[in-house]
């Protein structure tokens, strides 16, 4: 099966989406699939089976800064490409985010299945109800991430959206070698921008035993003024870090810290750090507390969203009595378990193989501009 993933973030950038559809391609190969990514590159590309198709532009969205390629050359770039590999099936991460994404729904090559990501207010999708309307229609099969990913775009998408959780690649947190470390260590990994709470977890630092390590991975816009306003010895800014330093410092952590304020539509990175068998402390948001209420007990920690002095609390709990985290471990790894990405690699293989066998009993259904203008 041809199968063409298209991410409309540069894979050059770390992120929830980019990651998930890097994941999802190599298990498809590992299975035998000819998957391709297709999506911006700020760089290299990060795997031999990306297509790269040009640098991003920083744009604002969802309180945060998306790095997407709305450009005419990269959309240029997408429909080549598009019309060079004959996919079979083609599936779009965040279908309605301007460029790649828009572009390969318009040209509809084969059959789409489209899947939202993104939660919490996207006023661009009441402005353009109709047109998201009519992308949504062009989709052949529509999925969202959570309920919260569903919610938003319930007033605009057909209703037949299905819910898929993201996946992890459990055995690369398993099986990481952990990072030498000589004190409890608090690991936090994200954008520094203030809906990930980096600040709140930097407010709570000075409530910490003087012997606690923190390291802060990531970078972002708030970075140097965090830096300046809480200059502990005790933090360790570690900046951008590659897939294999997360995956041994998430092995090596005492406790995974997630102290976002919202607009998480999913706890991917809670999981990881489940798997990683870590244990997690994080804001009782939405999208976390889904993740962190399991059938197997308590998975996380969650804390009031912005209360530094909670955090700081469940941290000194957790860190006073390893007992805790032992147990909190337990059902943690159990719940990882449950969102092994080689379960939603199954599922999104049934539904590839339903919608190409449709189109193969009816053609007609999937329309091409490539077919129109040969």
């Amino acid at each position: 099966m041809r199968i063409g993933l298209v991410c409309p973030y540069s894979l050059s950038i770390p992120g929830g989406v980019q990651g998930q559809v890097l994941a999802l391609a190599r298990s498809l190969r590992r299975r035998g699939h000819e998957a391709l990514v297709l999506a911006p590159c700020d760089g290299p590309p990060p795997e031999v089976f990306v297509v790269p198709l040009g640098s991003s532009i920083p744009t604002a969205a969802n309180g945060s800064v998306a790095p997407i390629a709305p450009d005419i050359p990269a959309q240029l770039r997408t429909m080549r490409a598009l019309w060079d590999e004959n996919f079979d099936v083609v599936h779009l991460h965040e279908p309605l985010a301007p460029g790649p994404t828009v572009t390969a729904a318009l040209l509809k090559t084969a059959p789409l299945v489209g899947t939202f990501h993104a939660a919490g207010e996207q006023p661009a999708y009441q402005k353009l109800s109709g047109l998201a309307t009519w992308f949504g229609n062009r989709l052949d099969a529509r999925v969202a991430v959570s309920e919260d990913a569903r919610l938003m775009v319930a007033d605009v998408m057909p209703k037949d959206v299905r819910i898929l959780f993201n996946g992890i690649e459990g055995e690369r947190f398993r099986n990481a070698e952990p990072w030498p470390t000589v004190a409890p260590t608090i690991f936090f990994l994200g954008r520094h921008e203030p809906r990930k709470g980096l600040e709140v977890l930097l407010r709570a630092v000075s409530e910490l035993p003087e012997n606690t390590q923190i390291w802060v991975g990531g970078t972002g816009p708030q970075t140097a003024d965090l830096q300046h306003r809480y200059p502990d010895k005790r933090v360790s800014w570690l900046g951008r870090i590659s897939d294999q330093e997360r995956e041994r410092r998430m092995r090596a952590a005492t406790i995974f810290c997630a102290p976002s304020l919202g607009g998480e539509s999913f706890g991917i990175i809670l999981l990881e750090a489940m798997a990683a068998q870590t244990t997690v402390v994080a804001s009782a948001i939405s999208g976390y507390s889904q993740v962190a209420t399991s059938p197997h007990g308590l998975a996380a920690e969650l804390v009031e969203p912005g209360n530094s002095a909670a955090l700081a609390a469940t941290l000194n709990k957790l860190l006073a009595d390893p007992k805790l985290g032992v147990s909190l471990q337990t059902a943690a790894t159990l719940r990882a378990k449950e969102f092994d990405l080689e379960l939603l690699c199954d599922k999104y293989l049934e539904i590839y193989e339903e919608l190409i066998a449709a189109a193969l009993e009816a053609p007609s259904k999937v329309t091409s501009l490539r077919v129109k203008v040969r």
